[in-house]
Protein backbone atom coordinates (compact mmCIF):
# COMPACT_ATOMS: atom_id res chain seq x y z
CA UNK A 1 0.00 0.00 0.00
CA UNK A 2 1.31 3.52 -0.86
CA UNK A 3 2.49 5.73 1.94
CA UNK A 4 -0.20 8.31 1.07
CA UNK A 5 -2.99 5.74 1.35
CA UNK A 6 -1.69 4.43 4.67
CA UNK A 7 -1.46 7.93 6.09
CA UNK A 8 -4.99 8.72 4.98
CA UNK A 9 -6.37 5.57 6.64
CA UNK A 10 -4.41 5.86 9.88
CA UNK A 11 -4.88 9.56 10.51
CA UNK A 12 -8.24 10.19 8.92
CA UNK A 13 -6.91 13.17 6.95
CA UNK A 14 -7.91 13.67 3.35
CA UNK A 15 -6.21 11.66 0.65
CA UNK A 16 -5.16 14.94 -1.00
CA UNK A 17 -3.26 16.08 2.09
CA UNK A 18 -1.68 12.65 2.41
CA UNK A 19 -0.73 12.74 -1.24
CA UNK A 20 1.06 16.05 -0.71
CA UNK A 21 2.96 14.58 2.23
CA UNK A 22 3.94 11.59 0.12
CA UNK A 23 5.11 13.81 -2.73
CA UNK A 24 7.11 15.93 -0.28
CA UNK A 25 8.86 12.85 1.11
CA UNK A 26 9.68 11.59 -2.38
CA UNK A 27 10.91 15.05 -3.38
CA UNK A 28 13.33 15.27 -0.45
CA UNK A 29 14.61 11.78 -1.20
CA UNK A 30 15.08 12.73 -4.85
CA UNK A 31 17.05 15.84 -3.88
CA UNK A 32 19.40 13.90 -1.62
CA UNK A 33 19.90 10.71 -3.62
CA UNK A 34 19.40 11.73 -7.25
CA UNK A 35 19.97 15.44 -7.82
CA UNK A 36 22.79 16.06 -5.33
CA UNK A 37 25.25 13.57 -6.89
CA UNK A 38 24.84 15.23 -10.29
CA UNK A 39 25.14 18.73 -8.83
CA UNK A 40 28.29 17.69 -6.95
CA UNK A 41 29.79 16.32 -10.16
CA UNK A 42 29.14 19.71 -11.79
CA UNK A 43 31.15 21.47 -9.10
CA UNK A 44 28.31 22.63 -6.86
CA UNK A 45 29.26 22.66 -3.18
CA UNK A 46 27.11 21.08 -0.48
CA UNK A 47 26.65 24.45 1.21
CA UNK A 48 25.30 26.04 -2.01
CA UNK A 49 23.05 23.05 -2.61
CA UNK A 50 21.65 23.23 0.93
CA UNK A 51 21.13 27.01 0.68
CA UNK A 52 19.25 26.61 -2.59
CA UNK A 53 16.80 24.05 -1.23
CA UNK A 54 16.44 25.31 2.36
CA UNK A 55 12.70 25.32 3.07
CA UNK A 56 11.85 24.38 -0.53
CA UNK A 57 8.82 22.14 -1.09
CA UNK A 58 7.13 21.19 -4.36
CA UNK A 59 4.65 23.80 -5.59
CA UNK A 60 1.77 21.62 -6.77
CA UNK A 61 -0.08 24.65 -8.16
CA UNK A 62 2.33 24.97 -11.06
CA UNK A 63 1.03 23.86 -14.49
CA UNK A 64 2.13 20.82 -16.49
CA UNK A 65 2.87 18.55 -13.51
CA UNK A 66 2.57 14.77 -13.43
CA UNK A 67 2.08 13.27 -9.99
CA UNK A 68 4.17 10.20 -9.07
CA UNK A 69 2.59 7.06 -10.49
CA UNK A 70 0.52 8.97 -13.06
CA UNK A 71 1.04 9.08 -16.80
CA UNK A 72 1.48 12.40 -18.64
CA UNK A 73 -1.68 13.65 -20.28
CA UNK A 74 -2.65 16.72 -22.21
CA UNK A 75 -4.85 18.96 -20.06
CA UNK A 76 -8.35 19.31 -21.49
CA UNK A 77 -8.33 23.03 -20.86
CA UNK A 78 -5.20 23.43 -22.97
CA UNK A 79 -6.60 21.44 -25.86
CA UNK A 80 -9.95 23.21 -25.79
CA UNK A 81 -8.76 26.78 -25.26
CA UNK A 82 -9.78 29.09 -28.06
CA UNK A 83 -7.29 30.33 -30.60
CA UNK A 84 -8.08 34.01 -31.10
CA UNK A 85 -7.35 36.44 -33.88
CA UNK A 86 -3.74 37.68 -34.10
CA UNK A 87 -5.22 41.14 -33.60
CA UNK A 88 -5.54 40.37 -29.88
CA UNK A 89 -1.76 40.08 -29.66
CA UNK A 90 -1.40 43.56 -31.12
CA UNK A 91 -4.03 45.33 -29.05
CA UNK A 92 -3.56 49.09 -28.79
CA UNK A 93 -3.10 49.14 -25.02
CA UNK A 94 -0.16 46.73 -25.02
CA UNK A 95 1.45 48.25 -28.12
CA UNK A 96 1.10 51.83 -26.87
CA UNK A 97 2.31 51.05 -23.35
CA UNK A 98 5.37 49.19 -24.58
CA UNK A 99 6.12 51.90 -27.14
CA UNK A 100 5.79 54.85 -24.76
CA UNK A 101 7.89 53.04 -22.16
CA UNK A 102 10.54 52.39 -24.77
CA UNK A 103 10.60 55.98 -26.01
CA UNK A 104 11.09 57.28 -22.46
CA UNK A 105 13.93 54.84 -21.77
CA UNK A 106 15.57 55.43 -25.15
CA UNK A 107 16.50 58.87 -23.86
CA UNK A 108 17.15 57.79 -20.29
CA UNK A 109 19.58 55.02 -21.27
CA UNK A 110 20.83 56.42 -24.57
CA UNK A 111 24.49 56.12 -23.62
CA UNK A 112 24.19 52.50 -22.53
CA UNK A 113 22.10 51.53 -25.55
CA UNK A 114 24.67 53.11 -27.89
CA UNK A 115 27.44 51.15 -26.19
CA UNK A 116 25.45 47.90 -26.45
CA UNK A 117 24.74 48.48 -30.15
CA UNK A 118 28.40 49.32 -30.78
CA UNK A 119 29.51 46.05 -29.15
CA UNK A 120 26.82 43.65 -30.35
CA UNK A 121 25.34 45.30 -33.45
CA UNK A 122 21.73 45.16 -32.24
CA UNK A 123 19.77 48.44 -32.43
CA UNK A 124 18.71 49.99 -29.14
CA UNK A 125 15.04 50.06 -30.11
CA UNK A 126 15.01 46.29 -30.61
CA UNK A 127 16.64 45.72 -27.22
CA UNK A 128 14.12 48.07 -25.61
CA UNK A 129 11.19 46.28 -27.24
CA UNK A 130 12.39 42.92 -25.90
CA UNK A 131 12.92 44.38 -22.43
CA UNK A 132 9.47 45.94 -22.48
CA UNK A 133 7.75 42.80 -23.69
CA UNK A 134 9.50 40.46 -21.27
CA UNK A 135 9.21 42.39 -18.03
CA UNK A 136 7.57 45.76 -18.63
CA UNK A 137 11.00 47.42 -18.43
CA UNK A 138 11.60 45.74 -15.10
CA UNK A 139 8.27 46.77 -13.58
CA UNK A 140 6.66 43.32 -13.64
CA UNK A 141 7.07 41.45 -10.39
CA UNK A 142 9.02 38.22 -10.64
CA UNK A 143 7.87 36.64 -7.38
CA UNK A 144 8.81 32.99 -7.43
CA UNK A 145 11.74 31.27 -5.79
CA UNK A 146 13.60 29.83 -8.77
CA UNK A 147 14.59 26.67 -6.90
CA UNK A 148 11.00 25.98 -5.91
CA UNK A 149 9.84 26.34 -9.50
CA UNK A 150 12.71 24.49 -11.18
CA UNK A 151 12.90 21.86 -8.46
CA UNK A 152 9.19 21.12 -8.73
CA UNK A 153 9.31 20.90 -12.52
CA UNK A 154 12.50 18.82 -12.60
CA UNK A 155 10.80 16.37 -10.26
CA UNK A 156 7.22 16.39 -11.55
CA UNK A 157 6.87 18.11 -14.95
CA UNK A 158 6.20 16.19 -18.15
CA UNK A 159 9.51 17.61 -19.47
CA UNK A 160 11.59 16.60 -16.46
CA UNK A 161 14.93 16.32 -18.23
CA UNK A 162 14.71 19.82 -19.68
CA UNK A 163 13.94 21.35 -16.30
CA UNK A 164 16.59 19.22 -14.58
CA UNK A 165 19.18 20.72 -16.90
CA UNK A 166 17.89 24.20 -16.05
CA UNK A 167 17.94 23.42 -12.33
CA UNK A 168 21.58 22.31 -12.43
CA UNK A 169 22.40 25.50 -14.34
CA UNK A 170 20.65 27.56 -11.65
CA UNK A 171 22.82 25.91 -9.00
CA UNK A 172 25.92 26.72 -11.07
CA UNK A 173 24.85 30.38 -11.20
CA UNK A 174 24.83 30.54 -7.40
CA UNK A 175 28.06 28.56 -7.16
CA UNK A 176 29.79 31.09 -9.44
CA UNK A 177 28.65 33.90 -7.14
CA UNK A 178 26.50 35.78 -9.64
CA UNK A 179 23.56 35.94 -7.20
CA UNK A 180 22.61 34.37 -3.88
CA UNK A 181 20.18 31.47 -3.79
CA UNK A 182 17.62 33.46 -1.83
CA UNK A 183 17.62 36.33 -4.33
CA UNK A 184 17.22 34.20 -7.44
CA UNK A 185 13.66 34.99 -8.50
CA UNK A 186 11.93 33.53 -11.54
CA UNK A 187 8.65 33.37 -13.38
CA UNK A 188 6.31 30.39 -12.90
CA UNK A 189 8.20 28.75 -15.80
CA UNK A 190 11.64 29.30 -14.28
CA UNK A 191 12.72 32.28 -16.41
CA UNK A 192 15.08 34.66 -14.65
CA UNK A 193 15.25 38.40 -14.23
CA UNK A 194 14.27 41.27 -16.48
CA UNK A 195 15.25 39.61 -19.79
CA UNK A 196 13.52 36.38 -18.68
CA UNK A 197 16.42 34.06 -19.47
CA UNK A 198 16.26 30.41 -18.57
CA UNK A 199 19.30 29.47 -16.41
CA UNK A 200 21.18 27.81 -19.29
CA UNK A 201 20.67 30.96 -21.38
CA UNK A 202 21.86 33.04 -18.45
CA UNK A 203 25.13 31.11 -18.26
CA UNK A 204 25.65 31.39 -22.00
CA UNK A 205 24.39 34.90 -22.77
CA UNK A 206 24.17 37.09 -19.65
CA UNK A 207 26.94 39.70 -19.42
CA UNK A 208 28.35 42.09 -16.84
CA UNK A 209 27.85 45.32 -18.78
CA UNK A 210 28.19 47.74 -15.86
CA UNK A 211 31.56 46.29 -14.82
CA UNK A 212 30.76 45.47 -11.20
CA UNK A 213 31.82 41.83 -11.52
CA UNK A 214 28.31 40.36 -11.59
CA UNK A 215 25.83 39.50 -14.31
CA UNK A 216 22.87 41.03 -12.50
CA UNK A 217 19.85 40.76 -14.81
CA UNK A 218 17.55 41.22 -11.81
CA UNK A 219 18.60 44.71 -10.75
CA UNK A 220 21.09 46.19 -13.23
CA UNK A 221 19.71 47.94 -16.31
CA UNK A 222 23.10 47.91 -18.15
CA UNK A 223 23.47 44.18 -17.50
CA UNK A 224 19.90 43.61 -18.70
CA UNK A 225 20.36 45.59 -21.92
CA UNK A 226 23.79 44.13 -22.62
CA UNK A 227 22.56 40.59 -22.03
CA UNK A 228 19.66 40.99 -24.47
CA UNK A 229 22.03 42.42 -27.09
CA UNK A 230 24.55 39.62 -26.55
CA UNK A 231 21.81 36.97 -26.80
CA UNK A 232 20.59 38.27 -30.16
CA UNK A 233 24.12 38.67 -31.49
CA UNK A 234 24.97 35.10 -30.50
CA UNK A 235 21.93 33.84 -32.41
CA UNK A 236 23.10 35.59 -35.57
CA UNK A 237 21.77 39.16 -35.62
CA UNK A 238 23.11 40.85 -38.76
CA UNK A 239 24.19 44.39 -37.97
CA UNK A 240 22.94 47.09 -40.31
CA UNK A 241 19.85 45.18 -41.46
CA UNK A 242 16.25 45.80 -40.52
CA UNK A 243 14.00 42.98 -39.32
CA UNK A 244 11.52 43.38 -42.19
CA UNK A 245 8.99 45.53 -44.06
CA UNK A 246 5.21 45.54 -44.34
CA UNK A 247 4.21 44.85 -47.93
CA UNK A 248 1.28 44.49 -50.30
CA UNK A 249 1.05 41.01 -51.81
CA UNK A 250 -0.85 40.78 -55.12
CA UNK A 251 -3.48 38.05 -55.48
CA UNK A 252 -1.26 36.51 -58.16
CA UNK A 253 1.33 35.65 -55.47
CA UNK A 254 0.35 32.62 -53.42
CA UNK A 255 0.35 32.96 -49.66
CA UNK A 256 1.74 29.41 -49.60
CA UNK A 257 5.15 30.88 -50.51
CA UNK A 258 5.56 31.85 -46.86
CA UNK A 259 8.37 30.55 -44.67
CA UNK A 260 12.06 30.76 -43.78
CA UNK A 261 12.87 27.92 -46.16
CA UNK A 262 11.38 29.66 -49.23
CA UNK A 263 13.51 32.76 -49.38
CA UNK A 264 14.14 34.85 -52.49
CA UNK A 265 16.26 37.93 -53.16
CA UNK A 266 14.32 41.12 -52.44
CA UNK A 267 14.62 41.94 -56.14
CA UNK A 268 12.79 38.70 -56.99
CA UNK A 269 9.92 39.56 -54.61
CA UNK A 270 9.76 42.97 -56.31
CA UNK A 271 9.47 41.33 -59.74
CA UNK A 272 6.47 39.36 -58.44
CA UNK A 273 4.73 42.68 -57.74
CA UNK A 274 5.31 42.83 -54.00
CA UNK A 275 5.91 46.37 -52.75
CA UNK A 276 6.22 48.22 -49.44
CA UNK A 277 2.98 49.67 -48.09
CA UNK A 278 4.58 53.04 -47.35
CA UNK A 279 5.43 53.55 -51.02
CA UNK A 280 9.19 53.46 -50.50
CA UNK A 281 11.50 51.13 -52.38
CA UNK A 282 13.28 48.34 -50.60
CA UNK A 283 16.78 49.47 -49.56
CA UNK A 284 19.24 48.98 -52.41
CA UNK A 285 21.52 47.10 -50.01
CA UNK A 286 18.82 44.43 -49.65
CA UNK A 287 18.01 43.77 -53.29
CA UNK A 288 20.50 40.92 -53.71
CA UNK A 289 19.99 39.58 -50.19
CA UNK A 290 17.44 37.01 -49.15
CA UNK A 291 14.01 37.96 -47.86
CA UNK A 292 11.14 35.78 -46.69
CA UNK A 293 7.38 36.12 -47.02
CA UNK A 294 5.54 36.35 -43.69
CA UNK A 295 1.72 36.32 -43.49
CA UNK A 296 0.80 35.64 -39.84
CA UNK A 297 -2.93 35.67 -40.57
CA UNK A 298 -2.75 34.50 -44.15
CA UNK A 299 -4.89 36.71 -46.38
CA UNK A 300 -6.72 37.98 -43.29
CA UNK A 301 -4.04 40.42 -42.15
CA UNK A 302 -0.83 42.34 -42.85
CA UNK A 303 1.95 40.78 -44.91
CA UNK A 304 5.70 41.28 -44.66
CA UNK A 305 8.99 40.53 -46.33
CA UNK A 306 11.38 39.84 -43.47
CA UNK A 307 15.12 39.37 -43.18
CA UNK A 308 17.06 36.76 -41.24
CA UNK A 309 16.96 39.11 -38.27
CA UNK A 310 13.27 38.34 -37.87
CA UNK A 311 14.14 34.70 -37.27
CA UNK A 312 16.80 35.74 -34.78
CA UNK A 313 14.02 37.45 -32.83
CA UNK A 314 12.10 34.17 -32.95
CA UNK A 315 14.98 32.53 -31.09
CA UNK A 316 13.91 34.59 -28.09
CA UNK A 317 10.39 33.20 -28.26
CA UNK A 318 9.41 30.73 -30.97
CA UNK A 319 6.39 32.68 -32.16
CA UNK A 320 5.90 34.64 -35.37
CA UNK A 321 3.63 37.04 -33.49
CA UNK A 322 6.22 37.62 -30.77
CA UNK A 323 8.98 38.42 -33.26
CA UNK A 324 6.62 40.68 -35.23
CA UNK A 325 5.61 42.48 -32.03
CA UNK A 326 9.27 43.17 -31.18
CA UNK A 327 10.07 44.43 -34.68
CA UNK A 328 6.94 46.59 -34.89
CA UNK A 329 7.38 48.16 -31.45
CA UNK A 330 11.05 48.74 -32.24
CA UNK A 331 10.01 50.69 -35.34
CA UNK A 332 7.60 52.75 -33.29
CA UNK A 333 10.23 53.53 -30.66
CA UNK A 334 12.85 54.52 -33.24
CA UNK A 335 10.79 56.26 -35.88
CA UNK A 336 7.41 57.05 -34.39
CA UNK A 337 5.95 54.58 -36.86
CA UNK A 338 2.20 54.12 -37.01
CA UNK A 339 0.21 50.92 -36.90
CA UNK A 340 0.11 48.37 -39.68
CA UNK A 341 -1.34 49.55 -42.98
CA UNK A 342 -3.49 46.45 -43.36
CA UNK A 343 -5.94 45.46 -40.62
CA UNK A 344 -6.24 42.08 -38.97
CA UNK A 345 -9.30 40.17 -40.14
CA UNK A 346 -12.02 38.90 -37.85
CA UNK A 347 -10.64 35.38 -37.64
CA UNK A 348 -10.13 33.04 -34.72
CA UNK A 349 -12.69 31.57 -32.37
CA UNK A 350 -11.58 28.02 -33.11
CA UNK A 351 -10.59 25.54 -30.44
CA UNK A 352 -7.03 24.33 -30.42
CA UNK A 353 -8.40 20.81 -30.78
CA UNK A 354 -10.10 21.88 -34.05
CA UNK A 355 -6.83 23.20 -35.44
CA UNK A 356 -4.95 20.12 -34.22
CA UNK A 357 -7.48 17.89 -36.02
CA UNK A 358 -7.04 19.98 -39.17
CA UNK A 359 -3.27 19.58 -38.93
CA UNK A 360 -3.61 15.81 -38.60
CA UNK A 361 -5.77 15.65 -41.73
CA UNK A 362 -3.30 17.75 -43.69
CA UNK A 363 -0.38 15.57 -42.63
CA UNK A 364 -2.27 12.40 -43.55
CA UNK A 365 -2.70 13.87 -47.01
CA UNK A 366 1.05 14.46 -47.33
CA UNK A 367 1.34 18.09 -46.27
CA UNK A 368 3.93 19.22 -43.72
CA UNK A 369 1.78 21.10 -41.21
CA UNK A 370 4.52 21.17 -38.58
CA UNK A 371 2.80 18.74 -36.24
CA UNK A 372 -0.57 18.80 -34.51
CA UNK A 373 -0.04 21.31 -31.71
CA UNK A 374 -3.20 23.35 -32.30
CA UNK A 375 -1.32 26.51 -33.32
CA UNK A 376 -1.36 27.69 -36.96
CA UNK A 377 2.35 28.26 -37.58
CA UNK A 378 3.80 29.03 -40.99
CA UNK A 379 3.90 25.36 -42.02
CA UNK A 380 0.22 24.97 -41.20
CA UNK A 381 -0.70 28.23 -42.92
CA UNK A 382 1.05 27.45 -46.17
CA UNK A 383 -0.21 23.86 -46.14
CA UNK A 384 -3.73 25.23 -45.90
CA UNK A 385 -3.01 27.48 -48.88
CA UNK A 386 -1.61 24.60 -50.94
CA UNK A 387 -4.62 22.41 -50.05
CA UNK A 388 -7.05 25.19 -50.96
CA UNK A 389 -5.35 25.74 -54.32
CA UNK A 390 -5.49 22.02 -55.07
CA UNK A 391 -9.23 22.07 -54.34
CA UNK A 392 -9.74 25.01 -56.71
CA UNK A 393 -10.43 27.36 -53.83
CA UNK A 394 -9.07 30.87 -53.34
CA UNK A 395 -6.14 30.35 -50.94
CA UNK A 396 -6.40 32.19 -47.60
CA UNK A 397 -3.67 30.30 -45.70
CA UNK A 398 -5.45 30.52 -42.37
CA UNK A 399 -7.86 28.20 -40.54
CA UNK A 400 -11.50 29.18 -40.14
CA UNK A 401 -14.76 27.37 -39.39
CA UNK A 402 -15.63 26.93 -43.08
CA UNK A 403 -12.24 25.35 -43.77
CA UNK A 404 -12.56 22.99 -40.80
CA UNK A 405 -15.84 21.65 -42.21
CA UNK A 406 -14.55 21.45 -45.77
CA UNK A 407 -11.32 19.61 -45.04
CA UNK A 408 -12.97 16.96 -42.87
Amino acid sequence: MALGAMLAISSGVSSLAASKADVEAQFQSWLANDLWPEAKAKGVSKSVFDQAFAGVSPNLELPDLVMPGEKPKTPKKQVQSEFGSPSKYFNDKTINTTTSGGVARAGQYARTLKAVESKYGVPGEIILAVWGRESGYGSVKIPHNAFTVLGTKAFLASRKEMFRKELIAALEIVQKGYISAGNMKSSWAGALGQPQFMPTSYLEHAVDFDGDGKRDIWNSVPDTLGSIGHYLQQYGWQAGRDWGYEVTVPETVSCSLEGPDQGKPFSAWEKLGISRTNGRAFPSSELKREGFLLMPAGRHGPAFIVTKNFYVLKEYNMSDLYALFIGHVGDRIAHGAKGFSASWGDVGGLYRSDIASLQKVLEKQGYDAGGADGFPGFKTRRSIGAWQTKQGMEPTCFPDKTLIKAIR
